[in-house]
């Protein structure tokens, strides 16, 4: 046998792929279950399944659990991948207060293209059992859940909590998690614990608006590091910068970097811990994208790691399951009578019943059919959209191709500012966040962020493909 020859399963991707682009399979279509095409082929199915990991892998083919392999919405590749940031080389103070206030407002407005803030959708999220499971607590034993519970939270949520850790490799006790309205106020109290006034964070560039609006309310700076939008944050430039300047705090996303959707390697990971450790630097990890992966496996967080147990992590179910029920938690050891000190003078305690109902929906099994569920959503929503923008915005557009969560980084011509894009698509009834609201030093105005998080329907996909003919237009002016 010629050593230079395709394997059997190369064949049948290579057939599956050619099938594709002459359009035998379309988009979204359902493909051949391995057992049927093994036959058809005459391979056996451990080959057939290696053929369609490879295509997976390659983004050709979507695997959806217990339903079976489908063709991707999108053509990968078709685009370039966002540049890696850049950002200046020093701590920059951050004021961008306002024009987040005036995003939150727009993007609030029902009559809007809902293409601006993260939320996901609640008729996509259908979290029914969630809300009976709220209905059913109030019905029966109301009166015992209008209380003040303890400033750390209910138990029982606690106790899901820690057994759901325990699933990416952290145990934790109950005790040294505390429930927080929103991961919001979980990185609020992890920074009022670690840092003073006047005192300098890194951060990734971009990153995600809300945090840079918690740093300018409690008075810090932030040094931005450079971001790749595959990779994550450039742990050398970290180093360099823990070298010469003092840093109270970092605070980096575990996984899907929002607006990036960039997830930094495990190696890489690893490599970081070592590094603060080294110069006693404490890490606040943002998680709340981490359940929302495509992959055979959820990322890791950097507190499951080797030198990982000082890591002060944040997290919520408001981008998962329910975020209209404000229910996050920041997990912690060492740190946390600081946590709760100030949980208690930030806002005393959290609502009861939202965390009595979470904890009997986690206890009943069904947030992993829910995860299962909204991940397939998700991800054809960005295959999707990846396809509306490349075939209405502008030559040299790049796009993110991040691997969970649901938003995607557009970079534009740099000649193209999307704050002046941001008010022609308000007059065509559409809503998105401007580049310059992810970066402390107001970078990123040829950028913008998408949010695939609604039911995908003809007006959104009208809404993107009206948005890239406003970036064309804007172009030729």
């Amino acid at each position: 046998m010629n050593a230079s020859a395709p394997h059997r399963y190369e064949r049948l991707a290579d057939l599956i792929t050619g099938m594709i682009e002459v359009g035998t399979l379309a988009p979204g279509e359902r493909l051949p279950s391995l057992r049927n095409i093994s036959e058809q082929h005459d391979i056996s199915v451990s080959t057939a399944l290696q053929a369609y990991r490879l295509l997976e892998d390659r983004g050709v083919l979507v695997a959806r659990p217990q339903s079976g392999f489908y063709v991707s919405h999108a053509r990968p590749g078709a685009l370039a991948l966002p540049s890696r940031s850049r950002p200046p080389a020093k701590a920059a103070n951050v004021s961008i207060a306002g024009v987040v206030a005036t995003l939150l407002e727009h993007a609030a407005d029902t009559t809007l293209v809902p293409l601006g803030c993260a939320v996901p959708d609640s008729a996509l999220l259908e979290a029914h059992r969630l809300d009976r499971a709220l209905a059913h607590a109030a019905r029966t034993n109301g009166t015992a859940y209008n209380v003040y519970s303890a400033p750390r939270g209910e138990l029982r949520l606690r106790q899901e909590i820690a057994k759901r850790a325990m699933r990416w490799g952290h145990a934790v006790s109950p005790e040294d998690i505390v429930v927080t309205s929103g991961c919001t106020e979980a990185l609020a109290l992890a920074l009022a614990s670690l840092t003073e006034h006047g005192d300098t964070v890194a951060i990734e560039s971009p990153t995600y608006f809300g945090l840079l609006h918690t740093l300018e309310v409690l008075g810090l700076k932030a040094f931005e590091l450079p971001t790749d939008p595959t990779s994550g944050v450039d742990v050398a430039a970290l180093e360099r910068l823990l070298a010469t300047e003092t840093v109270a705090a970092c605070v980096l996303s575990s996984s899907f970097n929002n607006p990036l959707g960039s997830t930094i390697p495990e190696a890489g990971k690893r490599q970081l811990l070592r590094l603060l450790e080294t110069h006693a630097v404490p890490l606040i990890e943002d998680d709340i994208y981490g359940d929302i992966y495509f992959g055979r496996e959820r990322p890791k967080p950097f507190i499951a790691l080797e030198g990982g147990a000082n890591t002060v992590y944040c997290s919520s179910f408001s981008k998962s399951l329910a975020p209209g029920y404000r229910v996050g938690w920041v997990m912690t050891g060492a740190l946390m009578p600081r946590i709760v000190e100030r949980k208690f003078g930030f806002s005393l305690t959290s609502a009861v019943l939202p965390q009595v109902a979470l904890a009997e929906f986690l206890t009943s099994g069904g947030y992993d059919q829910h995860l299962r569920r909204i991940r397939r959503l998700f991800q054809d929503n960005l295959a999707r959209m990846t396809s509306a923008i490349e075939a209405s915005f502008p030559a040299g557009t790049r796009v993110s191709r991040p691997d969970g969560g649901f938003v995607l980084w557009v970079e534009l011509p740099k000649r193209l500012d999307t704050r002046a894009l941001f008010d022609d698509a308000l007059e065509a009834g559409i809503c998105f966040a401007p580049g310059d609201v992810f970066s402390a030093s107001r970078r990123f105005r040829h950028c913008l962020r998408l949010s695939a998080g609604h039911v995908w329907n003809t007006s959104i996909d009208e809404g993107v493909r009206k948005l890239g003919a406003l970036a064309q237009a804007a172009l030729s002016r």
